[in-house]
């Protein structure tokens, strides 16, 4: 008689995101007893509360351009109006046929469910609304939630995860950050006609990126309405019947009708007994895991945005694929996190993969710049005065590429192609050998040809 097995599952994963879905089926299907143990609905971040309803909202503002601009390509379009309920209402249906895909794929998978909130007891058990389960291998993939600062009045704000289901759309919104969100959501409310101030800490929107992009976005974000106040700081919140104060530092007040914060993420770990199980955090409650996912306890595994590496679907996918392969697959598997691209789905977007110029002379390059700004063909006949800006960050001694960057229509689309360019290590002079399509506005990463002229190189020619 074959002796029973010393736990319950081979695996089991706390967290049904990106990362913990693909690692569970991975492990479901490589025949590994799999479960995982979720508090909301299966999808995580990514599916419910992010990319995939923030995208729909966004598809929704832009219809607003469509129809501003169909008059000059000889569409006549009267009596235009938007409902916000019909949008927030299409949107849930979307995500309930989602949640349906996602809990269809672990049960091919045979992967176990268990509703409610994981707590570890041990390196082993995990509890789960008063039950306790075992796994030889335990997988925390918990992702991250809104943080925001501690200042009076700040239970009066909203994050992203209720800008998503606000019952009307506000007239007037303040939103406070200048990374992803931030600048997406200002995008998506002001395209749909709400007044919208967004304020910075910084001196202007998408800290870390590269400098001309966050330069060329502040102006497209201020010609669309949108009023950017940098290098401020809220102070203090209050509420005056249906209407925000807020209290700048310097003594500025600003009234409005809704406040989003959009200041970051934090970790989700507190009160899932990580340190009891051995599992060490840093300061600010991130796991801290090594090359191949592993946590301080050996049989204790981290992905996606709980380890506060590369926050983005994709990466926590790959992390959670190299958990299962190197477990259930005999296939050791690492994720590479250089040259990964990434968008910011705001208006216009920016795409971009590699280092910013700023990065690649830090880290000792010297380098040529390429650059280009231009009116997209679409907009000589709408006559919008909205701009495209493509940059290339080339190695001046081996010519390859090491950064591209670009705000504009579709250059989200445009960067995932060049992206793979980088990865293969593609030089300049192959980016200018290959064929342009033409007419679009991707055909300018193959026909930049004029280095741009430095300021201290152009003081010298004079």
């Amino acid at each position: 008689m074959p002796a029973l097995p010393k736990y319950d599952y081979d695996m089991i994963t706390i967290g049904a995101g990106s990362g913990g879905v693909r690692a569970s089926r991975l492990a479901g299907g490589y025949g590994a007893r799999s479960a995982v143990i979720e508090a909301d609905r299966v999808g995580g971040t990514c599916v419910l509360r992010g990319c995939i309803p923030k995208k729909l909202l966004i598809y929704g503002a832009h219809y607003a351009d469509h129809f501003e601009d169909a008059a000059n390509y000889g569409w006549q379009i009267d009596g235009v109006s938007h409902d916000w309920r019909t949008l927030i209402d299409n949107k849930n249906t979307e995500l309930d046929r989602l949640n349906g895909i996602y809990l269809r794929i672990l049960r091919d998978n045979n992967v176990d469910l268990h509703e409610g909130k994981g707590i570890l007891v041990d390196p082993h058990t995990v509890e789960v609304n008063g039950k306790r389960i075992t796994s030889e291998n335990i997988l925390v993939a918990v992702g991250g939630w809104p943080s925001t600062p501690d200042i009076p009045g700040i239970e009066h704000v909203i994050s992203s995860n209720e800008a998503l289901e606000l019952p009307e759309r506000p007239k007037r919104m303040v939103i406070v950050g200048g990374g992803y969100i931030a600048v997406e959501f200002a995008g998506v409310f002001a395209g749909l006609g709400t007044e919208v101030t967004e304020i910075v800490r910084a001196d202007t929107v998408l800290r870390g990126f590269d400098e001309d992009i966050r330069v060329s976005l502040d102006e497209e974000l201020a010609n669309r309405g949108i009023k950017l106040m940098s290098e401020t700081v809220v102070e203090s919140i209050e509420k005056q019947g249906a209407v925000y104060s807020m209290r700048l530092r310097g003594g500025d007040m600003i009234e409005t009708d809704c406040i989003m914060y959009a200041t970051g993420r934090t970790p989700n770990t507190n009160g899932l007994g990580l340190e009891e199980a051995g599992v060490a955090l840093k300061e600010d409650g991130a796991i801290i895991v090594d090359d191949w996912n592993r946590t301080s306890a050996s049989n204790i595994y981290a992905v996606g945005d709980v380890t506060d590496r590369v926050q983005l679907t994709p990466v926590a996918i790959q992390e959670g694929r190299a958990v299962s392969e190197a477990l259930f697959n005999n296939n050791p598997t690492t994720v590479d996190y250089a040259n990964i691209a990434t968008a910011v789905f705001s208006t216009p977007p920016v795409g971009t993969v590699g280092l910013t110029e700023a990065q690649a002379r830090e880290q000792g390059f010297a380098v040529d710049i390429y650059d280009s700004r231009f009116r997209p063909l679409v907009h000589t006949l709408s006559h919008r005065e909205e701009r495209t800006y493509m940059k290339l960050v080339v190695d001046a001694a081996s010519d390859r590429v090491l950064g591209a960057h670009m705000m504009g229509m579709d250059a989200p689309e445009v960067i995932q192609g060049v992206a793979i360019a980088l990865k293969c290590n593609a030089t300049k002079a192959q980016f200018d050998a290959t064929m342009g399509i033409h007419p679009s506005a991707a055909e300018e990463f193959v026909t930049m040809s004029t280095k741009r002229t430095e300021p201290d190189a152009a003081k010298a020619a004079q």
